[in-house]
């Protein structure tokens, strides 16, 4: 589908526009949506605009890097869009195509940012302020708004883990901290190279509506790095979290171990004396004893109690 927004030299928004046979000259500027775009509309892309191959091809092909690239009339970016679908993170692109005189978006899935910018812009009385870097600067302040959410809600879920007020097992609390830390990683390879892509608009000679709206861009930029240390924050608390739990396991082996070594400690002399008389000789002397068999069993129960007090002593069932 392709939605067209245009403002006349009047500053009057127009949006009953066909692609077909639409006269983008008489326009001050115009915004042109390709949202979920069948193959013939992605033709207009070359035979209508006449965009860069290049530009093209990253448009069809799914999830480049974020990116900046300059041509002669317009500059094009990549972005990415994140939304949570089933407790899973979503990635999708975003690409726009930024003129003077026009702005142009294409997404193949839906986009709540370019939905809710566009309904802002039919909205509005008045759109004198509004050019095709101020749709741009919109869009792209939505698209970082909605990578906070997500953050927010892994900050949530690390508590939950680190609290486990549910009581559940250490190999369940594992599982889910680090599928934690595989979205913080693929959450991390979003906004690192978008940070990096406006520290390379802030810094571009050549893009002057950024520059006359640097304030602006400048705040996303100080957002994604706030995103960015809240991210690596993250990654650590589920760094420590996960030695806390490991080091719990292993204090809770050794004290098994511990108790095994003790039991096994005390019956090795016992297992030595049943062994002894467990021998298949005529003459043993202690075999005629009356009370040979009473005397054993008490030496052997002297023995240990005599060893579990000294563990006791030692400090070895604390």
């Amino acid at each position: 589908m392709i939605n067209i927004l245009a403002i006349t030299y009047e500053n009057q928004l127009e949006s009953d526009i066909s692609i077909s046979n639409a006269d983008f000259s008489k326009y001050k500027w115009f915004w042109v949506d390709f949202n979920e775009p069948t193959e013939e509309e992605i033709q207009h892309l070359s035979d209508t605009f006449h965009f860069h191959p290049l530009a093209i091809e990253d448009c069809v092909q799914r999830l480049q890097r974020p990116k900046l690239d300059y041509y002669d009339d317009h500059s094009f970016y990549v972005t990415h869009i994140v939304r949570e679908e089933q407790n899973d993170m979503i990635k999708d692109e975003l690409d726009f195509f930024v003129g003077e005189n026009f702005v142009v978006t294409f997404h193949r899935t839906p986009s709540r940012e370019v939905k809710q910018v566009w309904d802002r812009l039919v909205s509005q009385k008045n759109v004198e302020k509004w050019d095709t870097f101020y749709v741009f600067y919109q869009i792209l302040d939505k698209i970082v708004d909605n990578y906070f959410p997500l953050i927010y809600k892994i900050e949530d879920d690390l508590d939950k883990i680190e609290d486990n007020t549910q009581k559940k097992s250490m190999n369940q609390l594992l599982n889910e901290l680090f599928d934690t830390r595989y979205l913080l990683l693929n959450l991390r390879h979003t906004v690192h190279p978008m940070r990096d892509l406006l520290y390379r608009m802030l810094n571009s000679q050549h893009l002057t509506g950024v520059k006359e709206r640097r304030e602006y861009f400048s705040d996303i930029y100080d957002h994604l790095l706030k995103l960015s240390e809240m991210i690596m924050a993250n990654r650590e608390v589920t760094a420590d979290i996960r030695d806390s739990y490991l080091s719990l396991n292993a204090h809770q082996t050794n004290n098994v171990m511990k108790v095994l070594t003790i039991i096994t400690s005390i019956f090795a002399p016992l297992t030595f004396i049943a062994g002894i008389y467990g021998m298949n000789f005529e003459y043993l002397p202690e075999l005629t004893w009356k009370y040979g068999y009473f005397v054993s069993l008490g030496v052997m129960g002297v023995i240990g109690v005599a060893m579990l007090l000294w563990f006791k002593k030692k400090g070895w069932f604390k």
